[in-house]
């Protein structure tokens, strides 16, 4: 797969193209659906390698904005009523060009007063030069890398933390465990990062928080892998030669349920696993089996935080689709549509540069996500904590940390206690 620079070539390929044949004024900033709604891009990943997440993530955009629209709409103090909210969708097929070319034509041709979606830095990086240049605003549910928010961006939104917090959290935790006696000091780390800016991020807050706690931890092994590769035989060789007894990988769905696979077949074993932000997806622990117990992963948000506007949500979600979210995405996605309209509504206007100058002050209580108040930050980016959960055997997925969040206790895997 392509790094974030060829990944940004080929948006400026589509963008050209595009404006060849699309026609687009920035004074048009309001929108014109004639008064009888308020239309919203929609951007996400329902085919491809993406598609499972995308699919959760389009899910808590519809359910919030069928509650919204069940409520009468959004308020528009110039105009003196409520509009339901109208979305207009695009399936990206999880490909980046063609993400940052749909984008663009929700912001151009569409009428769309704000866009949403996004799922993955891969693709939140080739959408993320649109925004500003149509002067529309864009939230992106679902990717994290810092790079998308450190542009001077005046468009770009997101409902995730930055993924080098992620790093520094899994740091974190296992640092408290060994506070508690539950891991030896000193232990040694060995990190496969995904070759994207995500990747990057993941392996720096790591490295910080180590760095900043000398003798806690020692990282002996460190190296890239290729989103979607089918064999990861060689850089889990490397990490068994390495001796290490924590492995951390940052992965996204697909790569984990591939990688661990061949983990478990080439005979591996660690004291403490970790994929970054996956872990408790149930087509891995469908796939896996077993294999996933004990398994532990930061994420943005976890059904079992125990605020009462999460459980409704999660009753709510469950009577829309027939099944609990799976692990954070729909939170996010949900999170997203519910922080714009509230800035619509405290705007009074549906002008882009009133909702972008709401957005920006957006102080959003009884949350979903953990802090439960959704604030975007200098870049555009939220900066909530992340939650660490952990696989247990027969399917269960407790929340471990922190602990005044927790419903379970985090576990060494027996197996790897001395």
């Amino acid at each position: 797969m392509p790094g974030s620079g060829s990944v940004r070539q080929k948006v400026w390929i589509w963008a050209v193209a595009v404006a060849l044949v699309v026609s687009f004024s920035l004074g048009c900033t309001r929108n014109k659906a004639g008064g009888n709604s308020i239309k919203v891009g929609v951007v996400l990943p329902i085919t491809g390698r993406e598609a499972k997440p995308g699919q959760y993530q389009r899910e808590g955009i519809d359910l919030a904005i069928k509650q919204i629209n069940q409520n009468g709409g959004v308020m528009v103090k110039e105009l003196g009523k409520k509009l339901p909210l109208q979305e207009v969708f695009y399936d990206d097929s999880s490909d980046q060009a063609k993400s940052a070319s749909l984008a663009e034509r929700a912001m151009s041709s569409d009428e769309v007063i704000a866009v949403l979606g996004a799922y993955s830095t891969a693709l939140g990086e080739a959408e993320s030069v649109m925004p500003d240049r149509y002067q529309t605003p864009w939230i992106t549910t679902g990717a994290a890398a810092t790079t998308i928010f450190n542009h001077g961006y005046q468009y770009t939104f997101g409902t995730l933390s930055p993924t080098n917090l992620l790093g520094s959290t899994t740091a974190e935790y296992l640092g408290s465990l060994v506070d508690q006696s539950k891991l030896k000091k000193g232990l040694k780390i060995a990190m496969a990062l995904e070759n994207t800016d995500h990747g990057v991020d993941y392996g720096n807050g790591i490295k910080q928080w180590i760095q900043d706690h000398p003798g806690y931890f020692n990282v002996v092994f460190s190296e890239n892998f290729d989103l979607g590769s089918p064999d990861f035989s060689g850089l889990l060789q490397k990490v068994k030669n390495a001796h290490a007894d924590i492995f951390l990988a940052d992965a996204h769905l697909q790569d984990y349920i591939t990688m661990h696979r061949q983990y478990v077949q080439a005979g591996l074993h660690h004291t403490m696993i970790s994929y970054g932000a996956r872990g408790p997806e149930t087509d891995a622990r469908k796939a896996l089996g077993d294999a996933t117990d004990y398994i532990f992963a930061g994420i943005w948000w976890s059904k079992n935080l125990p605020y009462p506007q999460v459980k409704k949500f999660v009753d709510d979600y469950k009577g829309f689709t027939g099944r609990e979210p799976d692990s954070w995405y729909a939170a996010t996605a949900y999170e997203a549509v519910r922080g714009l309209a509230a800035a619509i509504e405290k705007g009074g206007a549906l002008k882009k540069a009133t909702i972008r100058d709401e957005l920006r002050k957006l102080d959003l209580r009884e949350s979903l996500l953990p802090g439960q108040v959704l604030r975007f930050g200098k870049g555009g980016q939220v900066d909530t904590p992340f939650v660490i959960v952990q696989n247990k055997p027969g399917g269960r997925v407790d929340l471990v940390y922190p602990k005044d969040a927790a419903n379970g206790e985090a576990v060494v895997p027996p197996a790897a206690q001395k």
